[in-house]
């Protein structure tokens, strides 16, 4: 096993450094002797096809190096596997659970949190835990608002990007003032998924924070009695454009792929992600038009992190805990932010990282549409998971359309 900074879980230990670094040790080693032979079940979204194939190829490595089987349940939605989990202890089945690991975080986090449903703390005490950029991307600790506690593992940035036809988009809106009037004077030429799809409400979120007088209401729970006040001028910026969108606003989107799809085909000029890779990675596979760019607004854009979380009837948790810390490793994080992978933004801390593994992040070639991170701007916090909730609920019932 390599062996790597302790420190930040000995600080908290009454214990002596080298004693604690001994006795983590020794833990570690018996959860990898246990792990070893087991099969986890990754309850992960599986709409995307190089996502499935970033998994298949950690299995790989899983394998080689821990004897570990990686098993893909690919869910359309998290709450597949929540609702397994909720369905278990409901009928007292507190081990042997089908569910091992889950892909997971705003509200569905908050959700098994808060019922009991998970296993931990455990992500502290990952070997890799110390490369994470704790500092720097907060998000690796506050998932919408709520603590991690150390219930859930980060293993990947994410921070929306509006993608554009540099051909036919001279000059992008920058401004979300500006984007609406874009919408208006360019009919049919830009959607959004339908909420509550997580990408959809994401954009609501998204003009919420752009319309709302005090954005720091979002990161506090939705009251009753202010919700319609602060929320009435993200409802009068939907009116505004919705039936300038693609199909005047009688159909969306169901997902950000088919989103994406929309850009391809050209069939709007305006689209969105929560991956700032997302469009070289398109482009280096073939799938995008090479004048494709991206842009942020000013005063900057939604971010947060992507978790996975063990629940508390995992049937393989040790095996779920080296998958857990396999994909905080430096190659494993490398590869995903890979353009021609993923391009994916990275949890960890760079300054933190050997030579060696600094490396392989300074060698990426980050694509021809992705914006380096000094012009990402400013990362927006996830507002607390009840604002997506509720917005999501009220845009059905307010635009609403068949799926």
């Amino acid at each position: 096993m390599q062996r790597r900074d302790f420190g930040r879980l000995l600080a908290g230990l009454a214990l002596t450094p080298a004693l604690a670094g001994k006795t983590f040790a020794a833990e570690w080693d018996s959860i990898l002797a246990a792990a070893r032979g087991q099969t986890v079940y990754w309850h992960a979204w599986g709409g995307d096809p190089k996502i499935n194939a970033f998994i298949a190829w950690v299995g790989e490595q899983a394998q080689d190096r821990y004897g570990v089987t990686l098993e893909q349940v690919k869910l359309a939605a998290t709450t597949e596997a929540v609702a397994r989990v909720q369905s278990e202890q409901a009928a007292g089945q507190t081990t042997g659970g089908a569910v091992d690991l889950i892909w997971i975080n705003g509200e569905n986090f908050a959700a098994m949190k808060s019922a009991g449903l998970l296993f931990g703390p455990f992500a502290e005490s990952l070997p890799n835990w110390p490369l994470v950029d704790t500092t720097g991307k907060p998000a690796t600790v506050t998932d919408f608002t709520l603590p991690t506690d150390g219930f859930e593992s980060p293993w990947a940035m994410a921070q929306l990007v509006f993608e554009y036809d540099s051909v036919s988009v001279k000059e992008p809106p920058q401004t979300l003032d500006a984007l609406g009037e874009w919408i208006v004077a360019n009919p049919g030429r830009f959607t959004y998924p339908q909420p509550p799809d997580y990408l959809g409400t994401t954009f609501l979120k998204q003009v919420l924070y752009g319309t709302i007088p005090d954005p720091a209401l979002l990161q506090k729970p939705v009251e009753d009695a202010t919700y319609t006040d602060l929320t009435a001028p993200l409802w009068a910026f939907l009116d505004r454009i919705h039936p300038a969108l693609w199909r005047q606003g009688r159909a969306f989107p169901a997902n950000e792929p088919a989103l994406g799809q929309l850009l391809a085909d050209g069939e709007i000029l305006i689209s969105f992600a929560f991956n700032p890779g997302r469009a070289s990675a398109e482009i280096a596979a073939g799938n995008l038009t090479d004048t494709i760019r991206t842009f942020t607004l000013q005063g900057g854009t939604i971010g947060n992190a992507s978790f996975v979380a063990i629940p508390f009837n995992a049937a393989h948790r040790e095996g779920a805990q080296v998958i857990a810390n396999l994909l905080l490793d430096p190659e494993v994080q490398a590869r995903a932010q890979d353009p021609a992978i993923l391009g994916f933004q990275t949890v960890l801390n760079l300054q933190a990282l050997a030579p060696a593994d600094k490396s392989r992040f300074d060698a990426l070639d980050l694509g021809v549409a992705t914006l380096p991170p000094d012009r990402l701007g400013p990362v927006l916090l996830e507002p607390h998971a009840s604002w997506m909730t509720r917005l999501s609920d009220d845009w059905v019932k307010r635009f609403g359309v068949a799926e």
